[in-house]
C-alpha cells in the first residue's frame, strides 16, 4: 500500500465501474424519511439566515431569470460532474501512474464516507422546499439534468443533498491538477471548475451551501485516511512507478543510480 506500482487498465477500469455501481445502488437505497429530510432543510437554513450566509434563493431566481445560463447549468450539473472526473482518472493512469492509485483512494474514500451522510442525515434539496420558493429548474426549462427531477425522480434518492458530492469531486480533481499540471492556465482552469460548480449547484436548487462545506469536510476525511492508509500524502508519490521506464528517462540517470562526471569517458581506463 505504501509503495507505488503500475496500475493495470482493465483492474482499475472494473473498479471505477463496480464502485460507482455500488454507490449509486447504496445511495438510492436509503429510505425515504421525506417529512425528516425537510424539516432539515429549515433547520440548515434558518442557521444559514442567522450567519447571514443564505445565498441560494437568490442565485437560483438570479440564474433561473437568464434562460441560457441556466439550461447551460442544467445540462453542466448533469454532465461535467461525471466527464471530468472520469477524464482527470484517466489523465492521472496514464502520466501520473505512480501517484494514481493513492489519489484514486482518495476519491473512493471521500464518496464512500458521503454514503454515511446520505444515510444519517436525510436532507432535502432547496427546490424541494415546500415554500421555500425556490425553483426546480430542471422542471422550469423541461431539460433533463438531474435523475432527482422530472421522470426520473422515482429511481433516485430525492434526499441526498448533504454532503455535495459535486463539490466533493470537483475540488479533489481541482486539487490534483493544480498540483500535477504544467501549464499555469490549465491549473487555473482546475481551481475555477469547483466553484463555478459551487454556483451551479445553488443556481438549479439542488444544495445549500453547507451540503457544499460538507462536501469539503469529507474530501479533507478522505485526504486523512488516505494518509493512514500509504503512509504519506497521496500527492507525495513519485510521478512514476520505480518499474516505468520513464522514471529513469526522468531523472536522466544510468541504471546505477550514478551521474557520470562531465568530460569522463566512457570506457575503462
Amino acid at each position: 500500500m505504501r509503495t507505488p506500482r503500475r496500475p493495470r487498465f482493465v483492474v482499475e477500469l472494473a473498479l471505477v465501474a463496480l464502485s460507482y455501481w455500488v454507490y449509486s445502488l447504496i445511495r438510492n437505497a436509503v429510505p425515504n424519511r421525506e417529512s425528516l429530510a425537510i424539516q432539515r432543510a429549515w433547520d440548515l437554513l434558518d442557521f444559514e439566515k442567522s450567519l447571514h450566509i443564505d445565498i441560494e434563493h437568490t442565485i437560483n431566481h438570479a440564474v433561473n431569470s437568464v434562460t441560457w445560463l441556466i439550461v447551460c447549468m442544467n445540462y453542466y450539473y448533469a454532465t461535467l460532474h461525471f466527464i471530468i472526473t472520469i477524464g482527470v482518472l484517466v489523465w492521472l493512469f496514464h502520466w501520473h501512474p505512480g501517484r494514481y492509485r493513492a489519489v484514486r483512494t482518495v476519491l473512493f474514500l471521500t464518496t464512500g464516507l458521503a454514503l454515511f451522510g446520505y444515510f444519517f442525515y436525510a436532507l432535502a434539496p432547496p427546490r424541494l422546499l415546500p415554500g421555500g420558493d425556490f425553483i426546480d429548474t430542471v422542471l422550469v426549462h423541461h431539460t433533463w439534468g438531474s435523475l432527482a427531477s422530472g421522470d426520473m425522480k422515482s429511481v433516485s434518492n430525492q434526499y441526498a443533498a448533504m454532503p455535495s458530492m459535486h463539490i466533493g469531486w470537483s475540488t479533489w480533481c481541482a486539487l490534483a491538477i493544480w498540483k500535477f499540471a504544467r501549464p499555469m492556465w490549465v491549473r487555473v482552469l482546475g481551481l475555477i471548475y469547483p466553484l463555478f460548480t459551487l454556483v451551479v449547484i445553488m443556481a438549479t436548487g439542488n444544495h445549500f451551501l453547507l451540503d457544499a462545506v460538507g462536501g469539503w469536510i469529507t474530501l479533507a476525511a478522505g485526504f486523512g485516511i488516505q494518509c493512514l492508509v500509504n503512509g504519506h500524502s497521496a500527492y507525495k508519490f513519485p510521478r512514476y512507478p520505480p518499474d516505468d521506464p520513464r522514471s529513469r528517462e526522468k531523472h536522466d540517470e544510468p541504471p546505477g543510480g550514478q551521474r557520470e562526471p562531465a568530460g569522463a569517458s566512457s570506457t575503462s581506463p
